[in-house]
């Protein structure tokens, strides 16, 4: 892919062999200075994407300037825990390179990045508010930028960034390139897309109606009353070694968080209501083990990078299908295999119906477990298969688990 030998020697150190899909079609098009349209869902390697080659370009400048350093680089996303992700992937590609970047979010005293900007940064990596502070009080300068990148747009618009980053793109210079990446594509953000691109290239790699390949997922149809036993029965097999709990509020986050620890398993909460070094002691410690289940709310997820992440459990089952695929996305990276589970009461029915539309596909049914619904009334109509999961148990020794396959039989039908 033309890359140069700095670059290639942090990317072998990282593990990496071959690019992901958008990283092939990506990367070349960055080098060459395009504009970038790129439609892909978490888990595809986007990071990667644009930071290798900004990072390769930046670095083959570096080399014929002179002066102090400017920030030539600025990447545009929604949450914290996505920009501290973004820069870690910087400080990996760019260990060689010799270029700095800083990453900036509010939630933190601005002491430290404002005389981080003082020595001067060659990347910068930024949520919306905090950046427009820093620019209104003069220490951040946006007149030096040849690349921008707005990432997760659409969730910039979920959370109602989007007047404040057409703040920022009103401040950026005309003349730039403009990497621009979105999971889904909106009419408020094709419209975006279409006013700050130009002649863009576009690179579609799967699509947000698709899940990952690897990830095995399954339902557990429960009465609400009964989702904190079912949880912990879940958790005391010894076939979960991580789980990613999902909740739909910051107060369902805090109480399964709660109820776990009481019940002996290290877990905590993160969402938008913890401080930032309470967010970030809470991600580190997943990352390292000390905790083997992190509740979460999907904002406070958004940009969790967790290498062998086993389960994904969806303890509230989202209702937008989108962020259904957005949230299984968090197992199964680059490559690797993970199993989804999402807990489904009577309420939450209509939900499962949509995520079923949406991905095209039945999601397997498991009937054999404790707390099990007796409440069909709205999956009458669905066809049966069955078929085996193998885990271990106590003795290390396969065991089959048998699970209940259900597909609507309009699905079936159009299949």
């Amino acid at each position: 892919m033309n890359l140069i030998e700095p670059i290639l020697k942090a990317l072998k150190n990282e593990g990496y062999t071959n690019p992901t899909p958008i990283q092939e079609q990506a990367i070349p098009v960055v080098l060459e200075g395009k504009d970038l349209l790129g439609c892909a869902q978490t888990g595809t390697g986007k990071t990667a994407a644009f930071a290798i080659p900004i990072l390769q370009v930046l670095h083959q400048q570096k080399a014929v300037q002179r002066g102090p350093k400017q920030i030539k680089a600025l990447i545009l996303t929604p949450t914290r825990e996505l920009a501290i992700q973004i820069g870690e992937s910087f400080m990996a590609y760019g260990e060689y390179t010799g270029l700095s970047h800083l990453v900036v979010f509010g939630g933190v005293s601005q002491v430290p990045q404002v005389n981080a900007l003082r020595h001067g940064i060659d990347i910068l990596v930024a949520t919306p508010g905090r950046l427009l502070d820093l620019i209104d009080q003069r220490y951040i300068n946006l007149q030096y930028i040849s690349t921008f990148v707005l990432d997760e747009a659409d969730r910039m618009l979920d959370m109602g960034f989007i007047h404040d980053v057409n703040k920022v793109i009103a401040r950026l210079p005309a003349k730039r390139q403009t990497l621009f990446f979105s999971a889904t594509m909106p009419k408020e953000i094709a419209k975006l897309a279409d006013s700050i691109l130009d002649n863009p290239l576009t690179v579609s790699v799967t699509p947000v109606s698709s899940t990952a390949e690897k990830v095995e997922q399954a339902v557990y149809f429960v009465e609400k009353e009964n989702k904190p036993s079912l949880l912990l029965h879940l958790l005391n097999d010894s076939a979960i070694k991580s789980a990613l709990v999902f909740t739909r509020t910051k107060h369902g986050a805090d109480k399964v968080a709660k109820f776990l620890t009481r019940a002996g398993i290290d877990a905590d909460a993160i969402h938008g209501e913890k401080s930032q070094i309470a967010r970030q002691r809470a991600l580190s410690h997943f990352k390292t083990g000390q905790l083997k289940v992190l509740v979460a709310t999907d904002i406070a997820a958004r940009g969790i990078d967790v290498d062998d992440l086993s389960h994904v459990i969806n303890y509230d089952l989202p209702n937008v299908p989108e962020t259904y695929v957005h949230r299984i996305g968090r197992t199964g990276r680059a490559g690797a295999s993970g199993i989804a589970l999402s807990f489904v009461d009577t309420e939450e029915r209509a939900y499962l119906k949509d995520i079923n539309k949406l991905i095209a596909q039945s999601i397997s049914v498991i009937e054999d477990q404790p707390f099990h619904s007796k409440n069909t009334r709205t999956v009458n109509n669905h066809t049966t298969a069955r078929f085996t999961h193998r885990s271990s148990n106590r003795n290390n020794q396969p065991k089959e688990r048998t699970w209940t396959k259900r597909m609507p039989e309009k699905l079936k039908a159009a299949l």
